[in-house]
């Protein structure tokens, strides 16, 4: 498969940004089963095809979808817009809601609101090499060989309610 990212080559700097993250993430993760948050945030499920779009975070083991926190006083989607075009570079584009769904995730209880993005042909993504290093196209037979978050399962169980 072509690669499907445009990454440039990683620098010293991307390098030291991945263990902050990596350690910032372990840290806060401890914190937030301590305390247990309210948190909101946004997913794109981006289908090209059949086939889904998948990114890996520097700091976690499981794959996710684009996405990420929603602001104060943010609508959801334009957090998703935002978080897409952060992560992969990606803009300009419409997305459909596709529902939202809740749970105790990370430590934290959680209410993700999932958006679809259907294209015909794969764009090309621009990574940051620093929170985002890898992008996969996986096919459906192929998701459940794959470590996903605990949102990217509940969207693909389709449990969306809250």
């Amino acid at each position: 498969m072509p690669s499907l990212e445009r990454v440039r080559p990683a620098t010293l700097i991307d390098f030291v940004w991945r263990i902050v993250l990596r350690f910032g993430f372990r840290f806060v993760r401890a914190w937030w089963h301590l305390r247990r948050p309210r948190h909101e945030g946004a997913l794109v499920a981006i289908y090209v095809g059949r086939a889904l779009l998948l990114v890996k975070a520097s700091y976690r083991a499981e794959w996710n979808f684009p996405g990420g926190s929603v602001r104060p006083g943010e609508a959801p989607v334009a957090a998703a817009q935002r978080e897409m075009e952060e992560e992969i570079g990606l803009s300009s584009y419409t997305l459909v809601p596709a529902g939202s769904a809740c749970g105790i995730w990370d430590g934290r209880r959680d209410q993700v609101h999932f958006f679809e993005l259907h294209l015909d042909r794969m764009p090309e993504l621009r990574l940051d090499n620093r929170e985002i290093v890898a992008a996969h196209l996986a096919s459906p037979e192929e998701m459940h060989d794959i470590a996903l978050t605990e949102a990217v399962t509940a969207y693909l169980g389709r449990d969306l309610r809250c």
